[in-house]
């Protein structure tokens, strides 16, 4: 499949045990995981939707939407952080969630037009050909369901903060984690959303304050930045 790449998904699989550790490598997902949670809910509100969570890795943000009320499925290749997650949620007690190891693409061909929401957050800047993804993502939705996208733009300002100050000088994430080749512009994405039948609603930047050690949104994409879009299909 063209949208698999062996070494990402080993590469996260091989420090999947620490995705619940807010002091390992995965802090960033965690700081920034209100940021995501809090755009969803405000553009979908997630209580009572049925939510598919791509790439959830070790179900961070899956475990918060199911806990604001959403029945929640969790997807991903790893088979080691699937494990985590179902561990976490079985341990917390979270019920409304579920999680399988399988291919957007193969879950698309078996599910399509089944969830009101979809979410695709840090993981387009790791597979090959991140329009199919999306192209999956929209198979996915009902008529008019929503999906949001995260991501990293691609230009100067993105690689010396994400790959040179993220990776190397702040140690915020382990070095080799991005590619900066695979950055997509937001303007790539939008254009594939719509070739998908996804209108794009709003674009919003992720922001990182290095003296204060905290991340907020804005209107700057620059570097990290997330989409809101709609199924445009009746």
């Amino acid at each position: 499949m063209n949208t698999v790449d062996a070494k990402e998904i080993d590469k996260f699989s091989e420090i999947a045990s620490r995705w619940w550790d807010k002091d390992s490598e995965f802090k960033p997902l965690h700081d920034i995981n209100p940021l995501r949670l809090d755009y969803i809910n405000q553009h979908a509100p997630l209580d009572g939707k049925r939510v598919l969570d791509v790439g959830c890795g070790g179900g961070i943000l899956s475990e918060s939407m199911a806990l604001l009320g959403a029945t929640v499925t969790g997807l991903d290749l790893s088979e080691p952080a699937i494990d985590v997650a179902r561990l976490h949620a079985m341990e917390a007690g979270v019920e409304n969630i579920n999680y399988e190891c399988c291919s957007t693409e193969d879950f698309a061909a078996e599910h399509a037009a089944t969830f009101d929401i979809v979410t695709c957050m840090e993981m387009l800047e790791h597979v090959p050909e991140p329009e199919q993804i999306v192209q999956a993502c929209q198979q996915l939705l009902k008529p008019g369901g929503a999906a949001f996208f995260s991501t990293l733009n691609r230009n100067g300002k993105s690689w010396l903060m994400a790959i040179v100050g993220a990776e190397y000088i702040l140690n915020l994430i382990p070095r080799g984690t991005h590619d900066w080749n695979r950055f997509i512009k937001p303007s790539e994405l939008a254009s594939w959303c719509r070739q998908s039948h996804l209108q794009t609603q709003d674009v919003t930047g992720m922001h990182y304050q290095p003296l204060s050690k905290t991340y907020s949104t804005g209107d700057n994409v620059d570097v990290n930045y997330l989409m809101y879009t709609t199924n445009a299909d009746t």
